[in-house]
């Protein structure tokens, strides 16, 4: 086992969740040689064709990424991975969100366009234009140990603001022993100030969660211009606040693998499908029976 394949404890936790091989057609090679391959070069942020031979060759791993990435299998791999941490109350359900910049390599600007014009293909494939070049933002509605529950992207200029409803849409965790409807509320979300609007306070309030967004200082001066018509500055905890870090935490791990950090993927589906991948190997230390080596003395 080379450095950063996954370990035989997680293994165990994620073999029996991959799609099994039917009964006709050719031998798939081994689905552990594969994904540690695919990590290599998502870790690494290699070109496929730099993979080494120990995976196999880089087609298969090419093939299967996007073959998995277009049918939803690492989304629905992620979602199965929080489950099962969900049924030894792993989830902490004081969501954060916050979101980041990521530089798009120019290798990933050439994505086919069909018919389109260069903007409208940007905006499919969630890459945008600004002063520090191409940009995609992702954004995330993480638990309270910083960990995903909800990832998009967009074009790196999308408004913060505007993403939050959409993150709190995504959220479905199937409750412990498969009884019942998804959870889909957190108890309580924390953002930074780029997420105060009076239509993101209006959601959370109408689906009974504690809202910890400060008030920018526009804000504050429109309400009290206002008067008594301006109504009561919004309830603030500033205790609760000190735990946002932990999103921007969550954040830093995930740049730790380049394919993340930096952009190589055309296609937006296959950069979400990478994110994905990510989130559910930092949720397999949460799944019960499940011990991270590395916390091994």
């Amino acid at each position: 086992m080379a450095r950063g394949d996954l370990s035989n404890d997680e293994w165990a936790v994620l073999a029996p969740l991959l799609p099994v091989q039917a009964a006709r057609g050719g031998q798939w090679r081994d689905h552990r040689q594969v994904v540690n391959g695919i990590c290599w070069v998502k870790r690494t942020g290699s070109p496929w064709r730099d993979m080494p031979e120990r995976y196999g060759p880089c087609k298969t791993a090419h093939r299967r990424f996007t073959r998995w990435a277009a049918d939803g299998t690492w989304a629905r791999l992620k979602a199965q991975v929080v489950a099962l941490a969900e049924l030894d109350d792993g989830v902490e359900w004081d969501a954060q969100a916050d979101a980041t910049i990521v530089r798009v390599h120019q290798h990933a600007a050439g994505a086919g366009k069909r018919g389109l014009t260069v903007t409208e293909t940007q905006a499919r494939e969630s890459i945008g234009r600004s002063r520090g070049g191409l940009t995609t933002k992702v954004h995330t509605l993480a638990d309270g140990r910083g960990r995903s529950l909800a990832t998009l992207i967009t074009p790196g200029q999308a408004a913060d603001t505007r993403q939050l409803i959409p993150l709190l849409a995504l959220v479905r965790v199937p409750r412990p022993g498969g009884a019942g409807r998804p959870r889909t509320r957190p108890e309580s979300v924390t953002a930074d100030k780029a997420y105060s609007s009076r239509a993101n306070r209006e959601a959370l309030r109408t689906r009974r969660i504690r809202a910890t967004i400060p008030e920018p200082n526009d804000q504050i001066a429109n309400r009290k211009r206002r008067g008594s018509l301006g109504g009561r500055p919004p309830a603030f905890d500033p205790i609760a606040y000190r735990r946002r870090n932990q999103v921007e935490r969550g954040f830093n791990r995930r740049k730790h693998w380049r394919g993340v950090a930096t952009r190589y993927d055309k296609n937006g589906a296959n950069y979400q499908a990478t994110l994905d991948l990510i989130e559910m190997l930092d949720w397999l230390r949460a799944v019960p029976d499940h011990k991270d080596p590395r916390d091994r003395t």
